[in-house]
């Protein structure tokens, strides 16, 4: 084993556990365990005055762990580093409270680094100037989150320590606000049904423009699925989601309620699909001028052919709520449906995984998780089982991923096969107190931010090796 000397500090490792460093500016003689006593014991050695014991699981160690340099993301105060099967955090960060992310799992060769707690974070962007926002509503979701603060916050890094400055209200007075847009020259939000637009320049942090009103998506109104999500696709059309409900009836000639509606000078906006149930996720692939939707069906359907699904949208097409599981397949209460029309689904989720918000890998990590579209699960309802990152594969040519399903194997959580595998977990340890994923975004240089909507918290999550930007 190797150690990494960095301000006098000694590291503590311990193999398959969280590994913690202790620093002082010149007594190492009592490394600690990160649990509070005086002599840590989570290691389970026995620290009479510490070093004759930690020579002697040194000499017996048979694999090597270095903690990243400092000019590195992973080298960052507090961050959780996963290494050769080993778990290790960086001294001098705070790593208690809100903070807290040792229940993370990350493959080898990536970090995690605790970045903000936002109420009720339910959608993250970035911001020309690399701000981050996250719309935070007050009014209360399907999922049951606590509420927030009815607004769309900034969080600023200026100072590039890895963590938020500050919290600045970009826009106030918004209680049912979810979706946002970076569009050149100006940021679109939601206020409950309708679709807003300022003019935005790169670094305001405060909105001093009335807005202009763009779209009132009032077709249907769901009292409970009430969040749209907004993007542009590479040839400047603009689509936002609106939700259907789970009580809905099965007639033809079917009106529209879940789908996706472009932006496209009408008041209520283009509608484009239809047959979503609750589609509330939308990003755009730059690149291939793809869009996807992540679509959560009926609840508990499982048994009846149900499924929940990452779908590429295009103009007419129908995924088939509430008549219809997939293509050619009705849910069995539903007669005399013909079901061929509907667009087949190539990946799939189990019922209750929940996908929430995704995004796409910008061509910057390892090979594994290069051009991966990443989506936040958000567990199923009370019991949360199913919360996690998935990674699907994309092809290179299309953009569009090969089939891939959770949905086979019949377990409690379902197991990803195909194109999908799971990339970070720890949420899902049965003890409800880490929250639930919510949403995913890049950012400029490459570092995974994931939000959480149950307590606010907001993390990223870097490769080993990447130098820090400034």
């Amino acid at each position: 084993m190797r150690f990494s000397w960095f301000a006098s500090c000694a590291l503590v490792l311990v193999p398959s556990a969280l590994v913690f460093a202790s620093c002082s500016a010149g007594d190492n003689k009592n490394p600690g365990d990160g649990d509070g006593s005086a002599d840590g014991n989570r290691d389970g050695l026995a620290n009479s005055d510490g070093m004759e014991d930690l020579d002697a699981f040194i000499r017996d160690a048979s694999f090597d762990v270095m903690l990243p340099p400092p000019d590195e993301y992973c080298g960052m105060p507090g961050s959780l580093v996963f290494e050769q099967g080993t778990r290790l955090v960086v001294p001098g960060g705070t790593t208690a409270g809100a903070s807290d992310i040792s229940f993370l799992t990350l493959p080898d060769g990536y970090c995690a680094h605790y970045y903000a707690t936002v109420a009720s974070a339910r959608q993250i962007r970035f911001a020309p100037g690399g701000e981050l926002f996250a719309a935070s509503p007050s009014r209360s979701t399907a999922g049951g989150a606590p509420t927030g603060k009815g607004a769309i916050i900034v969080l600023p890094d200026d100072d590039k320590d890895g963590v938020a400055d500050s919290q600045l209200a970009f826009q106030s007075g918004l209680p049912s606000t979810q979706g946002m847009l970076f569009a050149p020259g100006f940021f679109y939000y939601q206020d409950d049904t309708k679709v807003m637009r300022v003019p935005y320049a790169a670094g305001a942090r405060v909105n001093a423009s009335v807005a202009t009103q763009m779209i009132d998506v009032n077709q249907y109104i769901s009292p409970f699925h009430w969040p749209k999500t907004m993007d542009m696709a590479d040839d400047g059309r603009i689509y936002v989601t609106n939700g259907g409900d789970q009580t809905e009836s099965c007639i033809f000639p079917h009106p529209f309620r879940g789908g996706v509606v472009e932006i496209d000078g009408t008041p209520n906006g283009k509608e484009i699909v239809q047959g979503f149930r609750n589609g509330m996720y939308m990003r755009c692939q730059k690149g291939h001028n793809n869009c996807f939707v992540n679509e959560l069906t009926r609840d508990f359907s499982t048994a009846q052919g149900g499924r929940e699904k990452i779908v590429h949208i295009k103009d007419g097409d129908d995924f088939g709520f509430p008549c219809c599981a997939t293509k050619d397949l009705p849910f069995p209460d539903i007669t005399a449906t013909d079901c061929s029309g509907v667009q087949p689904d190539d990946n799939t989720f189990r019922v209750g995984d929940t996908p929430f918000g995704l995004d796409f890998e910008p061509n910057t990590w390892s090979d594994t998780w290069n051009k991966n579209i990443f989506i936040a699960e958000h567990g199923a309802v009370s019991s949360w089982i199913g919360a996690r990152i998935i990674a699907v594969k994309t092809d290179p040519t299309t953009g569009r991923p090969p089939p891939g399903s959770t949905t086979g194997d019949g377990g409690s959580v379902g197991k990803p096969t195909g194109s999908m595998r799971t990339f970070a977990s720890g949420w899902d340890d049965d003890s409800r107190t880490h929250g639930r994923p919510s949403d995913v975004a890049f950012s400029a240089d490459g570092r995974l931010y994931v939000s959480n909507d149950w307590n606010g918290q907001i993390f990223w999550i870097a490769p080993l090796g990447v130098k820090i930007v400034k």
